[in-house]
């Protein structure tokens, strides 16, 4: 426990009377029973087990992330880190899990602020803004926390006693951390394990999926709704961006990523997040978007919607190009392709597809690539960009396996100023995201409920729009 309080600029200085007076008169704290295990534990346990074995006999060190300041004494939302996550299905600011040399795993947590404490612990529970109970919420105590999580619990006090010898830690995720264990050469080893690990998804990773993707297209459907009211504000990309929040909201911890609501020229910014423009009825919306569930699994889905409710000949022109890209892509997917597979044959499409309109003098070569600019998806999971410390040789030049979730999303991007378009394309940015779990045979698209040839995105748009 600190003994520093994390007050705020603006707090007014306690009098030892009233330091007193707060350290009395509080009832009892009811004796509840023992929580029932959380629903991946089962899962985490196997997991702790398997990065214990990869490094037997050796001290493995991995914290779940430090409080950051946004503003002055105001701090963003904690989001555990991923790995964390992973491995215990928790995730509070300071938390570190520690596998022992034996195999043994301990998880270092801040108990619940005590009432009567000495000095500025027992100051911690209506001073501290950071940490405090009637500033933040309760913790579990430690006993809760055990039945949890389903692991060893012990205070955060005592992690120095714990990170006695060499040992391999998760670096940069906290600098308290760091600093009190001496850098391994193994450290990025295990940055890479961690990472690896979550390649395949077991079959409660891939549900956990399967529920933000389904949360994800009631958001898009919620988004149609609300396109009327969105196109009548001076903000409408916002407008959008707030519709499709409040659902992630609703049915999980939050959006999984900044949400992308591009209108017009903007859908060719691939990552637009300022979403500060209008909306205008001749122009196309691409909104990318997940729902991250509130155990963090997220989806990452893009639909690009005629806001009139209809493509004009030429947005059609360019949504049916990247929607046979993508359609080619997922035909890609199988055990044993290799990664790069899928992307490659979305490129052969859209390359295709610009020497037949006359942008091209030959599809071959990549000058493709002024039009699409990426790659054409990555893996899915705790992260929108899933695994992405693993080794080249397992993940970006590895090859498919069964229970890998991924992304294919194609795009072209028109920049409104490339005098190598004929006027009409320029300033139109289109994608089609999906999410797939590799099957033994194939992929299956989580994301099916959302249509993606552009006949059946005018009908589904129409049936929301009465």
């Amino acid at each position: 426990m600190t003994d520093e309080l994390n007050t705020g600029s603006h707090d007014l200085p306690i009098s030892d009377a009233l330091a007193a007076f707060m350290t009395t008169g509080w009832a009892p704290a009811p004796r509840a029973e023992a929580p029932p295990p959380a629903p991946s534990t089962a899962y985490t346990a196997k997991r702790r087990a398997a990065l214990a074995q990869r490094f037997p006999g050796e001290r493995l060190v991995i914290p779940s992330g430090a409080l950051k300041v946004r503003s002055n004494d105001w701090d963003y939302p904690f989001r555990t880190h991923s790995a964390f996550a992973y491995l215990t299905g928790a995730g509070d600011p300071g938390d570190v899990l520690v596998i022992a040399p034996s195999g043994a795993a301990t998880l270092f947590t801040r108990p619940r602020s005590p009432r009567a404490a000495e000095g500025a612990a027992g100051q911690e529970f209506y001073r501290d803004r950071r940490y405090g109970e009637f500033w933040v919420g309760a913790r579990p105590t430690l006993e809760e926390a055990e039945a949890l999580h389903q692991i060893e619990c012990a205070p955060v006090d005592r992690l120095p006693e714990a990170l006695t010898g060499p040992a391999r830690v998760l670096r940069g995720v906290d600098a308290s951390v760091d600093a009190r264990v001496a850098p391994h050469d193994g450290d990025a080893e295990l940055t890479s394990f961690l990472s690896e690990m979550r390649l395949v998804k077991d079959e409660w990773e891939v549900a956990e999926l399967r529920n933000a993707v389904d949360a994800t297209a009631r958001g898009f459907e919620d988004v149609v709704r609300a396109l009327p009211q969105a196109l009548a504000h001076p903000r409408g990309e916002r407008y959008v961006e707030g519709v499709f929040g409040l659902r992630a909201r609703l049915e999980g911890n939050a959006v999984g990523y900044d949400s992308i609501a591009a209108s017009g020229a903007h859908a060719c910014v691939l990552h637009w997040i300022r979403n500060d423009g209008g909306l205008n009825r001749d122009d196309l919306l691409l909104l990318d978007a997940g729902v991250e569930t509130d155990r963090l699994y997220t989806a990452d889905v893009t639909r690009t919607l005629p806001l009139s409710g209809r493509f004009s000949p030429v947005q059609r022109q360019v949504y049916e190009l990247v929607y046979e890209a993508q359609t080619a892509a997922i035909a890609a997917l199988r055990p044993g392709a290799r990664f790069r597979d899928f992307h490659r044959a979305a490129m052969r499409v859209i390359a295709e597809g610009l020497k037949d309109w006359g942008v091209l003098e030959s599809a071959d070569g990549d000058l493709h690539r002024r039009y699409t600019l990426c790659s054409s998806g990555h893996m899915l999971g705790l992260d929108v960009h899933d695994c992405a410390q693993a080794r080249a040789s397992a993940y970006l030049d590895g090859l498919l396996e069964a229970g890998q979730v991924l992304t294919v999303e194609p795009g072209l991007y028109l920049q409104p100023d490339d005098l190598t378009l004929p006027p009409e394309l320029r300033g139109i940015g289109v994608r089609i995201e999906d999410d797939l779990v590799i099957t033994e045979d194939g992929a299956h698209l989580l994301s099916g409920a959302l249509p993606r040839h552009p006949d059946d995105v005018e009908t589904w748009m129409a049936s929301l729009l009465g």
